[in-house]
């Protein structure tokens, strides 16, 4: 079996999560990871993590230049280079023969930022937040078969994203959208302030895990990067809530008919993949902590109007969904 090697850059919250989900994935192996923090902090925080619970059969240590890795169930053993550059001047990926890099710093956001990869010798960079730029946006089982070989540079989009554009697919093709507004209950992330402090958005200077703050999002925008058709005709805005991890879609949409609850719930579970869960029991956010699904569709809360209005809700894990839909993407780009 061909083994293609990725390099992570930037060890962050989805760094770290898409290393763990990738120590199971059959073809791909991560060989190096790039992050500014110390070796030993890293390892620690790989192994033990708040929200998503502790590191399971893999024993790790480290040294100051790898972290090794022991699988208690079968014995293999993982060597994974570590760097601490702080430019992207001196990136070795072509002495590692790296096939991706998947771009995790939340720094280099466009076509011409994440060149300094290629030009070290990279194939290919897959981007894990919204590019910035024109760069082709992917929502895995929504458009990752537009991909083609000669793509060299793709973002994953975001977690909100995904999970928004795999009922938006559906309910475009079956129904008809003429426009919709979402928001977003979304969990707080390290782009806010633990304390009152300094934040270019004065909502997010404020305490993150004692109000509801009110902020951007571009998710709903951006639908239109994956489903062209539907460019211009949705906004959002996001709340961010005091949860570690486990966040909520609430979507507002004017269709061209009028329809049931149970036609449009049934539109829904017809779609159902490794990308779309669909629910009928009463669950709330600590429920799909962990959860792989891209989106899970709550079909006890659909409502509908007589004069085209639904209203539908989605919950995501805003990690692990994520990072999930972003690992299937990575699968299939570097096959390519």
């Amino acid at each position: 079996m061909t083994i293609h090697k990725v390099a992570i850059n930037g060890f962050g919250r989805i760094g770290r999560l898409l290393f763990r989900n990738l120590l199971s994935s059959q073809g791909v192996q991560v060989v190096a990871v790039n992050d500014v923090v110390d070796i030993k902090v890293l390892t620690h925080l790989l192994v033990y993590d708040s929200a998503q619970g502790k590191l399971k059969d893999w024993e790790v240590s480290c040294d100051s230049e790898y972290i090794r890795l022991k699988n208690v169930n079968t014995g293999e053993v993982r060597e994974v280079r570590v760097f601490n550059f702080n430019t992207e001047k001196i990136y070795h990926w072509g002495e590692l023969e790296i096939d991706c890099v998947v771009e995790c710093s939340g720094r280099f956001l466009t076509k011409e930022a994440v060149k300094c990869h290629l030009d070290a010798g990279a194939q290919k960079v897959l981007i894990s937040a919204p590019a910035k730029d024109d760069t082709k946006t992917v929502v895995y089982n929504v458009n990752h078969t537009q991909i083609t070989s000669s793509d060299n540079v793709i973002s994953g989009a975001s977690c909100t994203t995904n999970a928004l554009a795999p009922i938006v697919k559906i309910i475009h093709r079956k129904f008809g959208i003429n426009s919709g507004f979402m928001t977003t209950v979304h969990a707080f992330t390290s782009d806010q302030r633990l304390q009152d402090s300094p934040h270019a958005d004065l909502r997010r200077a404020r305490a993150a895990a004692g109000s509801i703050i009110p902020t951007t999002t571009g998710a709903a925008a951006a639908i239109g990067r994956v489903i062209p058709e539907l460019n211009g005709k949705l906004d959002g805005i996001a709340h961010r809530v005091p949860v570690l991890t486990g966040s909520l879609v609430d979507l507002c949409l004017k269709i061209n008919k009028s329809v049931s609850v149970e036609e449009i719930n049934e539109a829904i579970k017809d779609g159902e993949n490794e990308t779309l869960a669909y629910v009928e029991d009463p669950i709330v956010s600590a429920d799909i902590i962990g959860d792989t699904h891209g989106s899970i569709f709550d079909s006890s809360l659909t409502k509908v109007l007589p004069t085209g209005e639904v209203k539908l809700y989605a919950w995501y894990d805003n990690e692990s969904s994520y990072v999930n839909q972003l690992a299937r993407t990575l699968r299939y780009y570097i096959s390519l």
